[in-house]
Order: structure tokens, then sequence, then C-alpha cells
């Protein structure tokens, strides 16, 4: 859910309490995981250029306006839950981004999210430290 919402939010002008909403009426959360959605679109979000820092910094190759919003969705979101929340294993946040990227991205996606953060995870003090600078 939080990446659907997060493709709408970054496709859209729509507002989170909108977005979310209309996410909540097509299918209700838990409330552990209805909390843990709004940590991760708000923490996205709130954290998205420096996020997307890193994405350039770590995928030269792909502009983050020429990067499908899908695949730009899932590492903002894999990042932010492994180096900014701290509280999802790093490679358990690249598991869990693959998978997303198989069901919802194209045929190469999941190869590109797995390039992308096995980079990341190789540096990952660095990516701490540069995300938590400004932080």
């Amino acid at each position: 859910m939080a990446l659907q919402a997060l493709y709408e939010l970054d496709s859209t002008r729509h507002s989170v309490a909108d977005v979310m909403a209309a996410r909540l009426e097509e299918e209700p959360l838990a409330d552990d995981l209805l909390t843990f959605t709004y940590t991760l679109v708000n923490g996205v979000l709130d954290h998205k250029t420096r996020l997307d820092v890193v994405i350039q910094e770590y995928a030269p190759e792909w502009p983050l306006s020429q990067m499908a919003v899908v695949d730009r969705n899932i590492l903002r979101m894999a990042i932010y839950e492994f180096a900014i929340l701290k509280e999802t294993p790093i490679r358990v946040a690249i598991n869990e981004a693959i998978e997303l990227a198989k069901d919802y991205g194209s045929d190469s996606a999941s190869r590109f999210i797995n390039g992308v953060l096995g980079t990341l995870a190789s540096h990952e003090d660095e990516l701490r430290a540069v995300l938590e600078k400004d932080g």
C-alpha cells in the first residue's frame, strides 16, 4: 500500500490524506500495518530530497526524471527503511524491494533495483553518514 500511495503522490498533486483515505477505503489495514504504512509514506516524503541524491549518486546512468516512477519509489522506500528508519535489516529491505519490483515493475526492474541496492549495501556506513548529515 505504501508503494501505491507513493506512486500516486509522485504522479499527482493529491494530498497524503486523500491518497491514504482512498487506499484504505479499497483495502483496510490492521492498526500495526496502518502505522507502518504511514511511517513509510511520510518518512519517504520527508526525506525525499536526500534519498534522491543518494539514488542519483549510486545510479548515475539513470536520471531520476527518466527512472520509472515505480522503481524510484521502491528505491526510496528501501533506503528509507534500512538507512534512516533503521528498523529493517538491509538484506530484508533489499529482498522486499526486489519482490515489489517483480510484482509492480517492468521485466528488468528487479535486476535494476537489486543492482542499485546491492551497491548501496556495500557502502552502508557511508550511505548512513550522508543521510544523517543534514537530518
